[in-house]
């Protein structure tokens, strides 16, 4: 397989400060295809990056040959962001709008919690963030926009999709519970470890499959 890892609009190294909808995402990822000939790929995302991802199958679904959804977080119109998520999102616009004033070095405390090595990859990734574009991403997440309305859209998916829950607050197991009810053809893979060899391997084991 030939992996391509993009940073999407406003994110890592990719810089704009401008403002960011989940469909302008999925005309990036569109856009890009275009440049590298790609008529149609896999797509994947996890945890936030499910947003534009799904956004892609439902934009451009000529595009997308299989999905694969990673602890995905976004619920739609009907299950909303809950206390979890409204509170992470709120701190990280609050330390977006820091950036603007005080530099990237304002993002560090959210990563204070995460265990080692963790946390000195991320400490390390953010030095390569530009502050205005951090202050436009973390608003898009603050502002609950969805990627999705209802079950009704998410049934308009017809790739084929590899769906791993996530199994925490912010993660929420009835989310992954809406997308396996409501998505055409899906298949449902618990991994205990969403940092283990166990996930990388079930990617590899699905992509060759819808690959053949």
């Amino acid at each position: 397989h030939r992996l391509i890892l993009p940073d999407l609009r406003s994110s890592g190294r990719s810089h704009c400060s401008g403002p960011l909808s989940w469909d302008r995402l999925a005309d990036d990822i569109a856009q890009l295809m275009d440049h590298l000939g790609l008529s149609q790929t896999i797509v994947g995302g996890a945890s936030g990056g499910t947003g534009a991802a799904l956004r892609l199958a439902l934009r451009h679904p000529d595009r997308v040959s299989a999905l694969l959804l990673v602890a995905p977080l976004y619920g739609g119109h009907g299950l909303a962001l809950n206390k979890t998520q409204r509170a992470a999102f709120a701190a990280m616009a609050q330390a977006g709008e820091r950036c603007l004033e005080e530099g990237i070095s304002a993002l560090e405390p959210l990563f204070a919690h995460l265990p080692e090595p963790i946390r000195g990859a991320a400490l390390e990734m953010i030095q390569s963030f530009d502050a205005a574009s951090v202050a436009a991403t973390t608003r898009l997440f603050a502002s609950a926009a969805m990627p999705f309305g209802g079950a009704e859209e998410l049934a308009r998916v017809e790739a084929p999709t590899l769906l791993v829950p996530g199994a925490d607050a912010m993660h929420p197991p009835e989310t992954a519970e809406l997308y396996a009810e409501a998505l055409a053809n899906v298949t449902v893979q618990e991994v205990a470890n969403l940092m283990s060899e166990e996930l990388a391997g079930t990617i590899a084991r699905f992509c060759s499959a819808v690959a053949r």
